[in-house]
């Protein structure tokens, strides 16, 4: 489907509750009681969700599998302007609080805004690929006023692959920060455990930052945060519980970071589910932050990619 003809297609789309519009054989766009926008994929491999605010993917399960391998809370809020708990959110144009205001979104504005679909098609392998574009709106323009353009390419199949390409169309350098905000759908937190970090430098905001190197792989009792840095390497969720393996590679990201809210902060947290489900969610995130935040140059595109791929043990 061309840009043209979905663009057309969609500016039909009235303010309706349910209003379902076929924009491909495998993708419906829906839209719910408030008016937030979604797609929905069902394809011969997979099934997924993507919310067009945020360019959000909010679920994605394999059809060889039996558990979804996305988390989502049951309390993810679905408000104009508010980020969902769970699935994939974006974080752009900076990862954490931004550094001089306060009063902007924190993990940058990406995830709360709306983006337009600009192709739909299928690729040979039979897996669906999307591809979004953020639009610009006057929240966007105040948090970040110099020129540049964000797209996302979703390729949903046996395995999920995101590319997230930023062009800087400005006549002056700037820098990013990034991340792809992964929520992995676990049996429990305590039957996980996660290899690729060993020999790597990681920041541990537990501890305010200090600096260690791993020599074991992840595992986890209570509250965990790290940035492992200048960490480019693959990494894998071993998962016993549910028979798996969820290998996850990635390309244009140096930082990975790691994080479960323990049962504490996730009590704290309005919107993480029921008092034991933060067990059932891990966040292993493809990101540039810290020591590898990226520098554009003009009229230059960087591209931050991650792929899922699932083993079955």
């Amino acid at each position: 489907m061309t840009t043209e003809t979905i663009e057309a297609t969609a500016h039909s789309v009235e303010p309706i509750t349910k209003k379902r519009l076929k924009l491909h054989a495998h993708v419906l766009q829906t839209q719910d009681e408030s008016g937030l926008q979604y797609l929905e994929v069902d394809n011969p491999l997979a099934t997924a969700k993507i919310a067009l605010q945020g360019a959000h993917i909010m679920g994605w399960q394999p059809k060889f599998l039996a558990q979804p391998v996305l988390w989502l809370s049951s309390s993810a809020r679905f408000v104009k302007g508010r980020s969902i708990r769970g699935g994939v959110p974006i974080c752009w144009p900076w990862f954490g609080a931004h550094p001089t205001d306060s009063t902007f979104c924190p993990h940058g504005f990406a995830r709360v805004i709306p983006w337009r679909v600009m192709d739909v098609d299928a690729t040979p392998t039979g897996a669906t690929r999307i591809i979004l574009e953020m639009q610009e709106t006057p929240e966007a323009k105040r948090q970040l006023s110099y020129p540049y353009a964000l797209t996302l390419t979703i390729t949903i199949g046996r395995r999920l692959r995101i590319d997230m390409a930023t062009t800087n169309k400005a006549d002056h350098p700037f820098v990013i920060g990034e991340a792809f905000h992964t929520y992995l759908n676990i049996s429990d937190i305590s039957n996980v455990k996660i290899t690729g970090m060993q020999d790597y430098v990681y920041a541990d905001k537990m501890l305010k930052y200090e600096r260690h190197v791993e020599h074991n792989a992840l595992t986890f009792n209570g509250e965990f945060d790290r940035v492992f840095i200048n960490h480019s390497a693959d990494c894998t969720v071993h998962d016993v519980g549910y028979n798996r393996l969820i290998h996850i590679s990635k390309s244009g990201s140096d930082t990975t970071v790691v994080w479960s809210p323990g049962a504490e902060k996730a009590a704290q947290m309005g919107d993480m589910g029921n008092a034991d489900e933060w067990r059932k969610t891990v966040c292993v995130e493809t990101t540039n932050a810290l020591d590898n935040m990226v520098v554009i140059n003009p009229h230059r595109t960087h591209v931050i990619s991650a792929e899922y791929a699932i083993e079955t043990l």
